[in-house]
């Protein structure tokens, strides 16, 4: 069975932050670290870049099940991130299964901001290693000198 993941939250998030994505991104869009120019397209400020929160829910999904293991990751971006807002994260596993010969999980990952509203949605699968207990070996070598 898969362990559970612990949520997380990420921020307060700065305009260095949004600034920081933006240029690693190369997408240096002013409306996400400009004020004037994020007020003259009708914002009350600069906004993070969906990509951000979706890259965020991904870290905390591989830091959880590994990123050699993702095989499959969906999102959908439902709200902006502004300066000062947090996004925590947090994850489900949907089921467990094999396909193919090899053990996947399913996860519902989630990212909701500080006023309880989902930023960023995600479903993911991901390869799981067969894990045994501590009591399922003992039982196994139990049997075994029987």
């Amino acid at each position: 069975m898969t362990p559970a993941a612990q949520p997380v939250v990420f921020g307060p998030f700065t305009r260095t932050d949004f600034v920081r994505y933006q240029g690693a991104s190369g997408d240096m869009n002013p409306v996400h670290h400009d004020e004037t120019v994020a007020r003259a397209a009708g914002y009350d400020a600069p906004l993070a870049v969906g990509m951000l929160s979706a890259g965020l829910l991904a870290t905390y999904a591989t830091d959880w099940l590994g990123a050699q293991s993702v095989r499959r990751f969906r999102t959908r971006f439902k709200r902006q991130l502004w300066p000062g807002d947090t996004l925590t994260c947090t994850g489900t596993v949907v089921q467990e299964y094999v396909q193919d010969g090899e053990p996947r999980v399913d996860v519902a990952l989630v990212g909701t901001a500080q006023g309880g509203e989902v930023a960023v949605q995600s479903w993911a699968t991901f390869a799981r290693p067969i894990s045994h207990s501590s009591d399922t070996l003992v039982a196994i070598e139990d049997r075994d000198r029987l």
